[in-house]
């Protein structure tokens, strides 16, 4: 089911992100290209997926909410090319291509980063929406990304090169810097679909539970992995002695807790009247990928 999916949305997501941000001749397009680059780099397109999907869930047509879909996948994708910049992370390689400062240059990929932060929300102002949705989708969106969210997440974990985290920290981060765009994609989705408080508070919920799941897993894959079927180097949590769930709970406790999360997840999915299958068919392979 998990294949068929993807088959379904990703060809929907690529074109959409040609039509929203095409090559041009203008003088800035080095910019654009090094954008287009690094957001058709490659990727499952989890969020704009669990967007879409979570939309029809509760009875809306996946069509209105693809550009907040495209516009939360931008945002993905500069926090990924910043990340990669020699100042932050300092990784060479991305998805198993040249990160964006790689290919093109790290003035460039800084632009880039600064574009489809920008651009992302271009894009959502523009979706065809009513416009009391579009406002408390467009709040979501900047909530989720900022301060308080992914953005701050990403602080937290450069203090934590100085004062190693114990669990809980380490759980707050993560439900920022990686969670939060899950709760995005969750929330925006579901409000657009016309979901009640209820049903949205749920949705906030479950996404919590699969984005810090999702993280762990990461953790895992960083000593697990095959590096060719991951698409950047591994063993690079340990070499730069980063505190992880592995490092903290251990293999094993790591996969323990990550099985529990995505069972809570799988249980708030349950409460849902709509039909479900294509949500749990994510949440669990989230859990079960390799890559």
């Amino acid at each position: 089911m998990i294949n068929e999916l993807f088959a379904f949305y990703k060809p929907i997501i690529e074109n959409r992100i040609d039509e929203l941000l095409p090559e041009s001749d203008a003088p800035y397009n080095e910019v654009v290209k090094a954008s287009r680059y690094s957001l058709k780099l490659g990727g499952k397109r989890i969020r704009p997926i669990i967007m879409m999907e979570f939309c029809r869930l509760f009875g809306g047509d996946y069509k209105k909410v693809l550009d907040f879909a495209i516009a939360l996948e931008m945002i993905h994708t500069y926090s990924l090319i910043h990340d990669d910049l020699p100042c932050m992370d300092n990784d060479d390689f991305r998805r198993g291509k040249p990160s964006c400062h790689k290919a093109f240059s790290e003035d460039m990929a800084l632009l880039a980063g600064d574009a489809l932060l920008t651009e992302a929300f271009n894009v959502a102002a523009n979706a065809d929406l009513d416009a009391n949705v579009k406002v408390k989708a467009v709040a979501t969106l900047s909530q989720m990304s900022g301060f308080s969210g992914m953005l701050g997440g990403q602080v937290i974990d450069l203090s934590f090169i100085k004062n190693s985290p114990d669990l809980d920290a380490l759980c707050d981060m993560y439900a920022r810097k990686t969670g939060c765009l899950l709760r995005a994609a969750a929330g925006i989705g579901a409000t657009v679909g016309g979901a009640s408080e209820s049903d949205i508070k749920n949705a906030d919920v479950f996404a919590e539970k699969v984005g810090l799941a999702f993280q762990i897993i990461d953790d895992i894959l960083d000593v697990t992995a095959d590096p060719e079927l991951l698409g950047k180097p591994v063993g690079s949590d340990d070499k730069n002695q980063k505190t992880t769930f592995v490092s903290l709970l251990g293999l094993e406790g790591a996969k323990e807790e990550a099985k529990k999360l995505t069972d809570e997840a799988l249980l708030i999915l349950d409460g849902f009247n709509g039909n479900t299958e294509n949500m749990k068919a994510i949440t669990k392979y989230l859990l079960y990928r390799n890559f």
